[in-house]
């Protein structure tokens, strides 16, 4: 019923914005948030709460934020508990991002991060450098989605923030391995300011292994639905999508499909190109689910059910 799905555990997505300097290359501050007060030390953070069944996909698996930025979240658990008694607030790292003002070398510039990279870049305000196995038992992240986040670190030429020193037998491999080191790309150059960190695509091999040179691709805005991407990268765009469609229509209620289509590309653009059949597909899951109706009136328009 849609009664029940007021009781669900509510979970939270978190973007930070990090601008200032602490004794390192990299630290931070969020964006304005849904609680302004919940800003502890300088940092503010940007919070996204649902409840669980209206956010799409599975839960993420926590992992060890900064000291700064955890404190700052669980000011926000306390303010947003105070205000909704007998809820739990499970965060969800996996949908977050970060703007990191970093200082390399000589110059400046800000960079668009996952939360999952920017975990791993904070380390190295307090480390010259770590290995492989360091960043893995430091992040708590999964080894897998942190492979993917903190490879496009250093294979990008153009976003080659950190550098790898191999420390294994795979000297040709992309891919870390425990004995790897890295430290901040001190000669890092980027004619922009703001330097966005597009995410490595990683196609599997014959063996099941490895991303190798080249098998190594880069995620960023000119990547279109429906193109040939991994299924599970696929099947995350989708989740993404109805995300983004009930955000939409939770704001405005009753909306034309056209009218829909352009504000959900308009607010995806800048993660990938969304094409029209996906939307349309995701429309119809909602509508299926019981997120959103057809007006009896026009077909064409949508209410939002609350």
């Amino acid at each position: 019923s849609r009664r029940s799905k007021d009781r669900a555990t509510p979970s939270a997505a978190m973007a930070f914005r990090l601008l200032s300097r602490r004794g390192g290359a990299f630290a931070g501050a969020a964006a304005a948030a849904a609680a302004a007060s919940a800003a502890a030390g300088g940092i503010e953070l940007r919070v996204s709460v649902l409840t669980s069944g209206f956010w799409p996909g599975p839960p993420g698996q926590a992992c060890n934020l900064p000291p700064e930025i955890q404190e700052c979240c669980m000011r926000f658990e306390t303010f947003y508990l105070a205000k909704h008694t007998g809820r739990r607030l499970t965060w969800q790292p996996n949908h977050g991002s970060a703007d990191v003002k970093a200082i390399i070398g000589k110059s400046r510039h800000e960079l668009n991060v996952s939360t999952y990279q920017m975990v791993a870049l904070m380390l190295f305000n307090s480390h010259h450098s770590l290995t492989w196995q360091d960043v893995v038992l430091r992040t708590n992240i999964p080894v897998e989605e942190l492979k993917r986040h903190f490879m496009s670190l250093y294979v990008n030429p153009k976003a080659k923030i950190l550098v790898k020193t191999t420390g294994g037998e795979k000297e040709k491999s992309k891919e870390p391995v425990d004995e790897d080191i890295f430290q901040v790309n001190a000669a890092f150059e980027c004619k922009f300011f703001r330097v966005k960190v597009p995410l490595v695509l990683g196609r599997s091999g014959e063996a099941g292994g490895g991303m190798s040179k080249s098998d190594c691709t880069m995620e960023g805005p000119s990547v279109v639905a429906g193109s040939d991407v991994p299924a599970s990268v696929e099947e995350d765009r989708k989740h993404l999508v109805e995300a983004v469609i009930v955000r939409v229509m939770k704001s405005r209620k009753t909306l034309e499909h056209n009218q829909l289509v352009m504000e959900v590309t308009r607010h995806l653009t800048s993660r990938f190109q969304p094409s029209p059949t996906l939307i349309k597909q995701r429309i119809e899951k909602l509508i299926e689910r019981e997120y959103l109706e057809r007006s009896q009136a026009d077909r064409r328009i949508y209410n939002y059910l609350a």
